[in-house]
């Protein structure tokens, strides 16, 4: 079934950065706006960590992080694909578009945003997804694509009101994932790897290689990967990169497995805890089935704890092909919140 992209009429945009939207809410002092650059770090940083808060997401976004990533991402230009909505000049909204080639072949055009907790349900998402819509549509036409291509959203399960949104926009729920956590890192057993491989530090000049083989492992998962110059300075740039915390395990001269760690203090600090984060954990085809990961994971609670932490968390597809939920489960991690990729097929013709 193929559903219908907002058929209001389009955006008006005026030279001063204004976007008039046909079927914004009456709201007193609500102005439409493009994306104003280092000036708007702060504030929408605020609002993206208090919505977050709301929804009862644990990352912390900072002006920092935001500034770093905004200037390197791939497929997405802030300066016009970000729209952001203000009440008397203060910001409570603001949404992003972007697109990207996915695994199977398809190709997703990604809506998404955050709106301040004290103003949902006012009609400002709905107008702002509205705007999306035909933004994406305008960007989908001026690139034309041979396969498959559908629109596509983000939820956080405890936010029921974003669910019911897209469902009523012609939008079903696609893909579940999980956030798992591992409430303490007492009893971890130290698994050893398989003979022949080894754990060696990284260094700078392996990273880019690190990243490819990160890259090559996802190619056979639900979504897409982003192996671009810019997706490697965004990862490498981050301010919570630590590769003292990445654990790869070495097979003579190939990686055959790796888990990439985290630490943030902003966000422990945050919820009152001390939390590292498995941020991918990956192994390569050819040395799959054989304990790699198992081992990796148990090597990185006690790192973890090393430093410090006593819990862990990772993300997770439901449907892993290669059962990383089971995987997880077995190593302590239990489910702690649920998301959803949504998708929404279109006629482009």
């Amino acid at each position: 079934m193929t559903s219908e992209v907002s058929t209001q009429p389009r955006s008006i945009e005026h030279a001063d950065g204004t976007i008039v939207l046909p079927d914004a809410p009456v709201i007193v002092g609500l102005r439409f706006r493009h994306w104003r650059g280092e000036a708007d770090l702060a504030a929408l940083v605020d609002l993206a960590n208090a919505a977050r808060r709301a929804d009862e997401d644990p990352e912390v976004s900072t002006v920092e992080g935001m500034r770093h990533d905004y200037a390197n991402l791939t497929n997405s230009d802030p300066a016009k694909d970000v729209i952001v909505a203000e009440v008397d000049g203060t910001a409570v909204a603001y949404a992003r578009v972007e697109w990207q080639d996915q695994n199977d072949g398809d190709r997703a055009y990604w809506a998404f945003g955050f709106v301040h907790p004290d103003w949902r349900r006012h009609g400002l998402g709905r107008s702002m997804l509205h705007h999306n819509e035909r933004h994406l549509r305008e960007i989908a036409l001026a690139h034309p694509f041979g396969g498959a291509s559908y629109l596509s959203s983000f939820t956080e399960d405890a936010n029921p009101g974003n669910a019911v949104l897209l469902t009523s926009e012609g939008y079903r729920r696609h893909r579940a994932f999980f956030l798992m956590v591992r409430p303490d890192l007492e009893n971890v057993e130290d698994v050893p790897l398989p003979e022949g491989l080894e754990m060696r530090p990284v260094e700078i000049n392996q990273l880019w290689p690190l990243f490819l083989a990160d890259n090559e492992a996802f190619r056979d998962h639900f979504g897409g990967i982003d192996a671009s110059e810019n997706a490697f300075a965004r990862w490498t740039g981050d301010e919570k990169f630590d590769r003292s915390l990445f654990l790869v395990a070495w097979d003579g001269d190939e990686i055959a497995a790796a888990v990439i760690n985290r630490i943030d203090p902003r966000e422990n600090e945050l919820h009152g805890y001390r939390r590292g984060l498995l941020d991918s954990v990956f192994t390569r085809r050819e040395w799959r089935r054989r304990g790699i990961a198992r081992a990796l994971i148990s090597k990185s609670l006690l790192l973890l704890r090393d430093r410090g932490m006593t819990s862990a968390q990772l993300g997770v597809d439901a449907e892993n092909p290669n059962a990383a939920l089971h995987l997880y489960e077995s190593n302590g991690f239990q489910i702690d919140q649920r998301g959803s990729a949504w998708r929404k097929d279109w006629d482009l013709s």
